[in-house]
């Protein structure tokens, strides 16, 4: 596939006399980034450690006004330069970020003018690339009308993505949200729902041989993007299954895609408008010989700036909801004021007050209810609908967060009454105009000392680091999915091996989970019954990162769920300072490590119908330490043991399926 590919895309199998190439090489030398210019056409590959990794793809933009995939060459530009990249920021997986990248600006000229640059980021298992567009003449302004950026996977590459869902369906026609199911070790050649695919998306790349200096014959590739906000769109991957460039042996040919035509009601066009000199989203690959890169990797942040300054300290912290168990009817004034209580109990800071709060308790109320949680140490967050033209779903408050002068007014009366934060919900869209709201609605609740967690929405690209008021979205099939599904609680454990090596690798996730109850029901007894361990609950509550966390916990917990259970959730931390990925495999089971201050915690999460059992190297643990260990049987009854650590600093341990583990100093 490969010789064909190069042959469509207009590069001769050797190199002509006139092509320029440009390597840029990370600062340990493993991984490398070729650039080049052959048949007029712009093209890059990625290998890592002497085996490809990303063959021989396309580059370029085609705008309204001029077309850049062909006639281009490559123009003299600076060489190579190593930066380091050092930042502090409290709401991701590391709290301190360290580390050096080569870097690189290569320009691109057509007809012997400049068009655009290509801007290089590379780090040890990290490439991020984009765009920079040139005004041509009086011409200042432009729509990029495509990107012809594409990522060639070699042939026998599987697949592990989540399938894009089309726009105006689902519940009250707010799709797409982010919220399908991943297909898992499958082919290439597929377009999921003929929509493309959901960022992030994993592949698995199997080589022939151990590459040169490397320790596997298999690599693992991480795509999406970062840094886009209301200048942009955001965009998904299309699989180029019908294009040429896809050969007779496989399929291995995705592209940048665009938002679809019907988002948002049809409001707002697929491309975006843009003054010149603009510059695109970055494109971001992170490879690794491991899914350890994949699970550690903080390039979305890397990259990206902030775009201004915080009015106030974000308090981040656990929190409860109602919702999630009792659903709209516990929407009222006497049961949040219930799980305010049960917030105080737990030590937690916020309570999610969900939606149709509007009618079903009022703004005095809220207000009242504001006024006692302060007085017991707990905040509220308040639900809104996003609003605006774009879907049917009648919860309320409606029509507040869609406008700048109606939500500001919201945000104000929010302030006076000491509301910590809101959950806005139902975007579906990721076209300029959705992203701009997106934008303002942050820009806003920086204003107002707000921060906002998201909904039923795209992923969150870089804004943790952009956005002071930015706590964390959903994006995700999460928790209330457990509620409406008995078939979800049955794949749960699945479901969880999934995103940290996919979805939380790249941002905050706000799933709401570990429950405690059995049952998804206040009375505990009925509904969706739950099928995975309390240990299970305690590990996920550690392992899916969000620095805002409501879990799914009940106060009836405080009577009915294992006392050790109930401790640990009252000490569980939402914000790390480090995370090591130990072992695992999308799907099957994850194990991995998070560190607070000076304290890490281990946790395991099993899928398989087999018990996971591995002898654990633990170094962050001092040889001969006791060691808290919270484990389950084969029928997943937990229990909490004291363990000592051995000398070499190991530890056995045994995960049941649907079962968890914790281990903590």
């Amino acid at each position: 596939m490969k010789k064909l590919l190069l042959g469509l895309l207009g590069l001769a199998a050797t190199m002509s006399a006139t092509a320029e190439t440009r390597e840029i090489v990370s600062p340990n030398g493993g991984l490398k980034v070729c650039v080049s210019d052959d048949g007029g056409k712009a093209a890059y590959s990625v290998s890592l450690n002497g085996a490809t990794c990303i063959e021989t793809s396309p580059l370029g933009i085609v705008l309204n006004f001029a077309d850049y995939t062909s006639g281009l060459k490559m123009a003299q530009g600076e060489a190579q330069r190593t930066v380091d990249v050092e930042y502090s920021l409290r709401n991701i997986k590391r709290s301190h970020v360290s580390h050096k990248a080569s870097e690189m600006v290569i320009p691109f000229t057509k007809d012997g003018k400049p068009v655009f640059d290509l801007m290089m980021h590379v780090s040890d298992n990290d490439v991020a690339f984009k765009y920079r567009i040139h005004a041509q003449d009086k011409t200042q302004v432009a729509v990029v009308k495509e990107e012809k950026t594409g990522f060639v996977l070699p042939d026998g590459t599987t697949t592990f993505l989540c399938p894009q869902s089309a726009p105006m369906n689902g519940f009250a026609r707010t799709s797409p949200s982010y919220e399908t199911n991943y297909t898992l070790d499958d082919t290439m050649g597929k377009n999921g729902w003929n929509e493309g695919y959901s960022f992030p998306c994993l592949f698995k790349v199997q080589h022939p041989q151990a590459p040169r200096g490397g320790k596997s014959n298999a690599a693992w590739v991480l795509i999406s993007e970062t840094g886009v906000d209301g200048s942009y769109c955001a965009g998904r991957l299309l699989c180029a299954a019908n294009s040429p460039l896809a050969g007779t042996e496989g399929a291995g040919v995705y592209t940048i895609g665009q938002p679809q035509k019907g988002e948002m009601n049809g409001v707002g066009d697929v491309s975006p408008a843009i003054a010149l000199p603009g510059e695109t989203p970055w494109r971001t690959i992170t490879i690794g010989e491991t899914l350890a890169p994949i699970v550690e990797t903080t390039i979305p942040f890397d990259v990206v700036k902030p775009k201004y300054a915080a009015k106030s300290e974000a308090k981040y912290g656990r929190g409860s909801w109602s919702w999630i168990i009792g659903m709209d009817p516990s929407c009222n004034f006497d049961e949040q004021k219930r799980y305010i209580d049960f917030s105080a109990a737990m030590g937690y800071e916020s309570v999610l007050v969900d939606a149709l709060w509007d009618t079903q308790i009022g703004r005095e109320k809220i207000a009242e209810l504001a006024r006692y949680g302060k007085s017991k140490g707990v905040a509220l967050y308040l639900w809104y609908n996003s609003n605006g033209a774009w879907n049917d779903a009648p919860q309320g408050p409606r029509h507040l967060m869609d406008k700048s002068q109606a939500r500001r007014a919201e945000m104000a009366w929010m302030q006076s009454i000491g509301i910590r934060g809101i959950k806005v919900d139902f975007f579906g869209g990721d076209k300029q105009p959705m992203m701009q709201l997106y934008e303002d609605i942050l820009a806003d609740a920086n204003d107002f000392g707000l921060l906002v967690i998201f909904h039923g929405c795209t992923l969150p690209r870089g804004w943790e680091r952009m956005f002071p008021a930015y706590a964390a979205s959903e994006a995700v099939l999460a928790s209330e999915n457990l509620h409406f599904s008995q078939g979800m609680c049955d794949a749960e454990a699945r479901n969880a091996c999934i995103h940290p090596f996919i979805r939380n690798t790249v941002g905050s996730m706000d799933f709401g989970g570990s429950t405690l109850n059995k049952f998804y029901n206040a009375n505990n007894k009925s509904g969706s019954q739950r099928k995975t361990s309390d240990v299970f609950a305690l590990a996920t509550a550690i392992m899916f990162q969000s620095p805002v966390q409501h879990f799914a916990l009940a106060p009836n917990n405080l009577e009915d769920a294992p006392s050790w259970a109930i401790d640990f959730m009252k000490k569980v931390p939402t914000t790390w300072d480090d995370v090591k990925f130990i072992d695992g495999y999308p799907g099957k089971y994850c194990i991995m490590a998070r560190r607070t201050g000076n304290k890490w915690y281990v946790v395991g999460i099993n899928a398989q119908e087999s018990p996971v059992k591995l002898k654990l190297s633990l170094p962050m643990f001092s040889a001969g330490s006791l060691l808290n260990l919270y484990s389950d049987t084969d029928k997943l009854e937990g229990s909490l043991k004291t363990v000592k650590l051995s000398k070499k600093q190991q530890i056995q341990i045994s995960i049941p399926c649907n079962g968890g583990l914790v281990i903590t100093e």
